[in-house]
């Protein structure tokens, strides 16, 4: 599989019971791509992105990230970043100690690099509030910061821009753009079609097919 393929997604199928959740499913993202995926609740958005993670085993099918495939050369994909669902963060720590903890886990970046991502989201990485006491869009901010720091060849970002205010978002547009401009395969779930018009080389709708 070729490695510029950030993400390869070969007629999946994934049901729950009776639901047939996702049917047939095929995508490719390549290096330099945002590809969104647009639909309501409950049309498969975020079981597709778990299967992609690796959190979910698909019925049928192939995932493939970075060149290797999902559940049979890996467990995970390599340099992943994702957003999924609300991020979850220790909530008696400071947003630099939460990601500090993350980072310790792989060791791949040290404080340096931990900082850095979270000034490019507009945080402040000196800041010693905890995140008990962050807006809900700061959390968002740290959730992307989280995502980024490792520097990931590939992002997964479920609704990266919630509880961002206009201003906010349009920030977070801008470092999408920036990262795409590095080569990273970006794959984004939004229900603002603006972010989806701006950002996205390729759009996958998912057919509704539970609530």
């Amino acid at each position: 599989m070729d490695k510029s393929l950030g993400i390869v997604v070969e007629h999946i199928d994934k049901s729950f019971g009776k639901e047939n959740v996702l049917k047939d499913v095929s995508l490719t993202i390549g290096s330099g791509e945002i590809f969104g995926v647009v639909g309501n609740n409950g049309s498969g958005k975020t079981v597709l992105m778990k299967c992609i993670c690796g959190f979910m085993k698909p019925d049928r099918g192939k995932i493939y990230v970075n060149g290797r495939q999902i559940g049979r050369e890996c467990d995970f994909p390599d340099s992943l970043g994702m957003i999924i669902e609300t991020p979850g963060f220790l909530p008696n720590l400071s947003g630099y100690r939460n990601l500090k903890i993350l980072a310790d886990l792989k060791a791949k970046i040290g404080k340096q690099e931990i900082r850095e991502s979270l000034k490019r989201v507009g945080l402040d990485p000196y800041l010693k509030k905890n995140v008990s006491k962050y807006s809900l869009g700061m959390r968002q901010r740290l959730g992307i910061a989280q995502a980024i720091m490792e520097d990931p060849d590939v992002l997964i970002l479920d609704e990266p821009f919630n509880g961002l205010d206009r201003t906010g978002a349009a920030q977070m547009r801008e470092v999408l753009k920036e990262l795409k401009s590095q080569g990273k395969s970006i794959l984004l779930a939004s229900h603002n079609a603006q972010d989806i018009e701006e950002l996205c080389d390729n759009v996958h709708e998912m057919e509704d097919k539970w609530e």
